[in-house]
C-alpha cells in the first residue's frame, strides 16, 4: 500500500485508533462512503482482516465507473466486500468481540465495528432558536447566502453550512474570504464550483468538476467524455502492480468550445494532479489547451495530454494504449 495514502487518511485513523488499547483486529466498515472506503484501505494495508458492508453502490455521488474500478481493484488487494447488505443489530460478547446480524441472522463476529454511513450537521446543538438562526432539523444543516444567516449579523462556514461541500479546505476559504469582507473591506465571495477532492483509498482517485452522470443530466447531447487507461511507470516495475491500470476521463461541453467541465484520475498521485488541472480548469480550460500542452514522459500524469478516445455508451473501457 502506497505510504502516502496512509499519511493522508490520518484524519479518519484517529476515529479508529483514538483511545484504543489494542489493534482493531478483524474488521467490519459498515458504508461505502469516501471515509469508509479509505478506512478499509488501510487497514487493510495494515495487513488486518478488513470487511466493507455495502447497501448499494461505492462512492455515491462519484463517477461510477471509477467507483466501481477502485472496489475491484481493493478486492484484488485484500479487502473483501459484502454487497446489498446493511446490519440489523449489533451484539457485544463476553470477550468484547462484536456480533453482528443482517435481517436479524448472524452474519458474524468482529474485533472491531466502524460505521461510517454519512454525517449530518450539528446545528441543533447550538440552540439556534434563541438566536432566531432557521436550520434544518433533519439533517442539522443552516441554509446561508454567501455565508450569512437568516440572522444579518450571524455567519455559518464549513460542513454545518446546507449545500456546499463537506471539506476542510472548503471550509477554511470560506472563512478567510469572510473574514476579509468583514474586515478588510474586501468583496471577494466564495467560489463553490469547481472544488477538487480526492478519494486516497488504496489506489488514489482525484476528481474536480461534473462527474459523468451530472454532466449528461445538466448538458444533455452536448457532453463529450473522452477517457484513457494508462500504467504509471512506477506499475510496470512492480509484480504486485502488473496487472492494475489507470484511469483518466476528461468531460467537455461540445457547446462551449469543449471546455472542461469535469475531470477525473485513478492512479498513483492521483491528488497530485488534480490540483493542477483544477486551477486550468478555473482558468477555463478547453479540450484543445490539453492537446496543445507537451506531455511530460514518462510521467502517468501525460495521459491527459495525449487523450483521444470518445467513450460511448455500451462500449467498455478503453484498453492500455492510444494516450
Amino acid at each position: 500500500m502506497e505510504t502516502t495514502q496512509v499519511r493522508k487518511s490520518a484524519a479518519s485513523a484517529r476515529t479508529i485508533f483514538s483511545g484504543k488499547k489494542k489493534a482493531p483486529g478483524k474488521t467490519l466498515v459498515v458504508g461505502a462512503s469516501y471515509i469508509a472506503l479509505e478506512c478499509a484501505g488501510f487497514l487493510a494495508g495494515f495487513g488486518f482482516d478488513t470487511t466493507v458492508m455495502v447497501r448499494s453502490i461505492l462512492l455515491r455521488g462519484f463517477d461510477q465507473d471509477i467507483a466501481d474500478m477502485i472496489g475491484k481493484y481493493m478486492e484484488n488487494h485484500g479487502v473483501k466486500f459484502a454487497r446489498e447488505m446493511v446490519p440489523s443489530r449489533f451484539e457485544k460478547t463476553e470477550s468484547g468481540q462484536v456480533k453482528v446480524f443482517v435481517n436479524d441472522v448472524e452474519y458474524g463476529v468482529y474485533d472491531t465495528v466502524l460505521v461510517a454511513i454519512g454525517r449530518t450537521g450539528c446545528a441543533s446543538w447550538l440552540n439556534l432558536e434563541a438566536a432566531g438562526v432557521d436550520y434544518s432539523a433533519k439533517d442539522g444543516k443552516i441554509a446561508c447566502n454567501n455565508e450569512q444567516t437568516n440572522v444579518p449579523h450571524i455567519y455559518a462556514v464549513g460542513d454545518v453550512v446546507k449545500g456546499k461541500p463537506e471539506l476542510t479546505p472548503v471550509a477554511i476559504q470560506a472563512g478567510r474570504y469572510l473574514v476579509r469582507r468583514l474586515f478588510a473591506n474586501s468583496s471577494k465571495q466564495m467560489d463553490y464550483s469547481d472544488v477538487a477532492t480526492t478519494v486516497f483509498t488504496p489506489i488514489e482517485f482525484g476528481t474536480v468538476g461534473l462527474n459523468e452522470d451530472e454532466a449528461k443530466k445538466q448538458l444533455d447531447s452536448k457532453a463529450k467524455i473522452y477517457h484513457c487507461s494508462a500504467v504509471p511507470l512506477e506499475w510496470k516495475l512492480s509484480n504486485e502492480r502488473a496487472e492494475s491500470m489507470g484511469y483518466m476521463k476528461i468531460i467537455v461541453n461540445t457547446a462551449d468550445n469543449e471546455k472542461v467541465v469535469g475531470a477525473h484520475i485513478l492512479g498513483p498521485n492521483a491528488g497530485e494532479i488534480i490540483q493542477g488541472l483544477a486551477v486550468a480548469i478555473k482558468a477555463g480550460d478547453t479540450k484543445e489547451h490539453l492537446d496543445d500542452c507537451v506531455g511530460i514522459h514518462p510521467t502517468f500524469a501525460e495521459s491527459y495530454t495525449t487523450m483521444t478516445e470518445v467513450k460511448e455508451d455500451g462500449k467498455g473501457l478503453p484498453t492500455q494504449g492510444g494516450c
